[in-house]
């Protein structure tokens, strides 16, 4: 029987790894592989729902990336989804202004 083990339930440096190669992978534009871990197509439908202009689209991602790093070295299980990440950035400007 096939066991899909949720982020929750996996290493949290291994999934910080895993992430970080995908990140690499869409910043490099160019996704070679054709197996994603489930929370790998998640946060993938997820970046592309976030439809970020192209020129702001490399730095967002490296920013989202640091942030990701972030939450999961502050004991986060799971990486922050960009939707999220986007969230909490516009609730930090809203707040300053």
């Amino acid at each position: 029987m096939l066991q899909v083990r949720r982020p929750e339930e996996l290493d949290p440096e291994a999934v910080l790894a895993q992430f970080n190669k995908l990140v690499q992978e869409l910043l490099r534009g160019n996704i070679s592989r054709n197996t994603f871990r489930p929370w790998e197509i998640e946060l993938l439908l997820d970046i592309d729902s976030c439809d970020l202009r192209d020129a702001a689209r490399r730095e967002t991602l490296r920013r989202y990336q640091r942030a990701v790093q972030r939450h999961i070295e502050k004991g986060g299980r799971r990486p922050l989804k960009l939707s999220e990440y986007l969230d909490q950035r516009s609730r930090k400007t809203l707040k300053t202004a």
